[in-house]
C-alpha cells in the first residue's frame, strides 16, 4: 500500500474477521503509510466499506492501535478486525450483512503489493487449513464475502475504547510538553542572540572611542598653534535640556541619610549619580529655596540633569566632585547657621555656585591652558580661563527656558544672582588664593554681617573652603580623592612633557609622592584658611579643623617612613657600588 511502497521496508500482519468466516489474511503495507490508509486497507481486506469504524484486537482481546508501527504478529496469532456500531451490531444489521451479495473490489480500488493467504481459523471443531490465493485483490477474483459479525464482549470493548482514548490523550500531552520545551529553547536562543547583539554594540562603541582618541592624538601632534585642543564647545547637544520629565527616580531619603547629609563626614563614595541628583534636589527643598523663590520642581530636575551631563568623566574634576563641594556647602550652612545670618538670596547663590563651579572642566588646569595657548586662554586673555568657562556654561544652561530655575525673578534680582554666582565661581581660581584670604583676614576681627562687602568676601572664602575640603572628611573618604587628583595631575604632566611645556614639580609622577603632595597643601593652604574661618564660626573646630590637623600629622608620619625606607635603599645601593669598585 502506498506509492512506491516496495522501495521501503514493509510490515506484514495477519488479520481475521467474523465477516470472512474466520478466514484470516496476511496484509502487507509500508511503514510510511498513514493510520487512515491502513484502516482503509483493513476494511477493504475484510469486505467492509472504507469509511467503516473498526477496532483491531489481539489474540487476548486487547485493543491494538492502528498505525504504521503496529507490532508484527505470527500466523497463529492474527489480529481480529471488528466493525464498530454502538459496540455490537444489531440483529437487523446482522441480517443485512447476511443478505449482502458477495463484495467485489473494483479495479479502481485494487491494492498493489499485498499478499493475501486464506486460512481457516483454528477452532476446537476445525482443523487448520490453508489455501493459496492470488497475491493481488483485483476485479472479481478472490473476492471476500461478508459474514455475520458477532462481538459479544461489549464491556471488554468499552474498556479497550477507553484505553485507546487514554493513549491518544497521552500522545497529546507529550506534544504539549514538546511544544513547551521548544518554546523554552527558542527563548534561550533569542536571549543569547540579544546578548551577542549587545556585545557587538559595545565592541563598535569601543572601536569608535579608540578612533576618536587616535584622531585627537594625531591632531595634537600636528598642532603648532592650537585654538581648541579640547573641543570645549563642540558638544552643544549637552547644553540642550531634556524636555521630557526627567527619568531619574525620586529616592525617598531615610532620616538617617538626611541627618548624615548635614555633616562634613558624609561619605560621598556610597552614592550613584541618580542618588546624588536626588540628594541635591533634597538640599534645595530642605533649605526652602524651592518654596521661597517659587522654583518649578520639574525645572529643578531638568537643570540638575543638564548640570550632570555637562561634567566630564575626569579622574577628579567630575560630577562626584561637584556633589562633594555642594554637600560640604550644605553642611556648613547648617553647621554655621548661615540662614540666620545671610539672606535667602545669598544661600541660593552659595548653593548654585557650588553646583556649577567646575562645569565642563577638561582635566587640565589654568597653567596648561595658558602655556598651551588653548582657545579658552586666548578667549579670556589668560585670566582664569577655566573659571570663566565654568561661568559661561552655567549661564548657557540657565538660558534654556526648561532649565531656568531663576525664571520667576525680575531682571534686577536675576542680575544680582548672576553677578553673585560669577563672583564665587571666579574665586575658586587658586591663583587668587592669597589675595582673597588676606582680604578676609582684614575683615574677620570686625566682621559685619550687614556689610555687603564683608558678606561677599565671606561667601568667597566659604566656596573656597568647600572646593578643597576633602581632607576635612574621614580618612577612608578623603584618601581616594588624593589618588584621583594625582592621576589627573600625572595625565597633565605627561601631556606637558609630550608637548614640550613646563611641568610643575607637584604634578610630576617621577618626583611627587602622596605624603609630599599633601603635607604642604594641608599646612600652608587648608589649615590657615579654616582657622581663619574658625574665628568667625568657632563651632567648626571640632568637625573641620581638628580632622585637618590629624590628616597633616598622619601624612608627616608616612613621609618619615618613606624617608627612612629611601635612606635604607640608598645605603644598600652605595654598599653595592663600593663592593663593585673593590673587585
Amino acid at each position: 500500500l502506498g506509492t512506491g511502497s516496495l522501495l521501503y521496508r514493509l510490515n506484514g500482519l495477519f488479520i481475521s474477521s467474523v465477516l470472512t468466516n474466520n478466514i484470516f489474511l496476511k496484509v502487507v503495507f509500508s511503514r510510511f503509510c498513514s493510520p487512515c490508509d491502513i484502516k482503509e486497507l483493513f476494511c477493504t481486506a475484510v469486505g467492509l466499506p472504507r469509511n467503516t469504524a473498526i477496532s483491531v484486537l489481539d489474540i487476548t482481546g486487547a485493543m491494538v492501535s492502528i498505525d504504521p508501527t503496529m507490532p508484527p504478529n505470527a500466523e497463529g496469532l492474527p489480529y481480529k478486525v471488528v466493525p464498530l456500531s454502538g459496540g455490537q451490531l444489531s440483529d437487523g444489521v446482522e441480517e443485512n450483512y447476511k443478505m449482502l451479495p458477495s463484495k467485489t473490489l473494483s479495479s479502481q480500488t485494487k491494492v498493489k503489493s499485498m499478499a493475501v493467504e486464506n486460512k481457516k481459523w483454528d477452532t476446537p471443531n476445525n482443523s487448520f487449513q490453508s489455501e493459496q490465493v492470488n497475491p493481488e485483490i483485483e476485479g472479481s477474483q478472490n473476492c471476500i464475502r461478508f459474514g455475520s459479525p458477532v462481538y459479544p464482549y461489549k464491556e471488554e470493548l468499552f474498556q479497550n475504547v477507553l484505553t485507546q482514548v487514554a493513549e491518544q490523550f497521552s500522545r497529546a500531552f507529550k506534544i504539549n510538553e514538546l511544544k513547551t520545551e521548544v518554546t523554552n529553547r527558542l527563548a534561550m536562543l533569542e536571549k543569547r542572540v540579544e546578548l551577542e547583539g549587545l556585545k557587538v554594540v559595545e565592541i563598535e562603541k569601543c572601536r569608535s572611542d579608540i578612533k576618536k582618541l587616535r584622531d585627537e592624538m594625531a591632531s595634537r601632534n600636528n598642532r603648532t598653534f592650537c585654538l581648541c585642543s579640547d573641543s570645549f564647545l563642540d558638544e552643544n547637544k549637552k547644553l540642550t535640556p531634556r524636555r521630557d520629565v526627567p527619568s531619574y527616580p525620586k529616592y525617598m531619603l531615610s532620616q538617617e541619610t538626611i541627618e548624615a547629609l548635614r555633616k562634613p563626614s558624609f561619605d560621598v563614595w556610597l552614592w550613584e549619580s541618580n542618588e546624588m541628583l536626588s540628594c541635591l534636589e533634597h538640599m534645595y527643598h530642605d533649605l526652602a529655596l524651592v518654596k521661597d523663590f517659587n522654583i518649578n520642581p520639574i525645572t529643578l530636575k531638568r537643570w540638575l540633569l543638564c548640570i550632570h551631563d555637562n561634567y566630564r568623566n575626569n579622574p577628579f574634576h567630575n560630577f562626584r566632585h561637584c556633589f562633594c563641594v555642594t554637600q560640604m556647602m550644605y553642611s556648613m550652612i547648617h553647621l554655621c547657621s548661615l540662614q540666620e545670618k545671610f539672606t535667602q538670596v545669598d544661600i541660593l547663590i552659595l548653593m548654585t555656585a557650588a553646583v556649577c563651579h567646575d562645569l565642563d572642566h577638561p582635566g587640565y588646569n589654568n597653567t596648561y591652558q595658558i602655556n598651551a595657548r588653548t582657545e579658552l586662554a586666548v578667549r579670556y586673555n589668560d585670566i582664569s580661563p577655566l573659571e570663566n568657562h565654568h561661568c559661561a556654561i552655567a549661564f548657557q544652561i540657565l538660558a534654556q527656558p526648561e532649565c531656568n530655575i531663576f525664571s520667576n525673578f525680575d531682571p534686577e534680582s536675576f542680575k544680582t544672582i548672576r553677578q553673585g554666582t560669577i563672583t564665587l565661581i571666579l574665586a575658586t581660581d587658586m591663583a587668587r588664593h592669597g589675595e582673597i584670604l588676606d582680604s578676609f583676614k582684614q575683615k574677620v576681627d570686625n566682621f559685619d554681617f550687614t556689610n555687603e562687602e564683608h558678606v561677599t568676601c565671606l561667601k568667597m572664602v566659604l566656596i573656597k573652603c568647600c572646593d578643597i575640603s576633602n581632607e576635612v572628611r574621614p580618612m577612608e573618604v578623603a584618601e581616594p580623592w588624593v589618588d584621583c587628583l594625582l592621576e589627573e595631575y600625572f595625565m597633565q604632566s605627561d601631556r606637558e612633557k609630550l608637548e614640550g611645556l613646563p611641568v610643575a614639580p607637584f604634578m610630576d609622577r617621577d618626583k611627587v609622592t602622596k605624603p609630599t603632595a599633601q603635607i604642604g597643601f594641608i599646612k600652608f593652604v587648608l589649615i590657615p584658611m579654616f582657622e581663619t574661618v574658625m574665628k568667625l564660626f568657632p563651632q567648626i573646630e571640632e568637625v573641620m579643623v581638628q580632622p585637618l590637623r590629624e590628616s597633616r600629622d598622619r601624612y608627616e608620619e608616612l613621609k618619615q617612613i618613606d624617608d627612612a625606607m629611601n635612606e635604607v635603599q640608598k645605603k644598600k645601593s652605595e654598599s653595592l657600588t663600593l663592593g663593585g669598585k673593590k673587585k
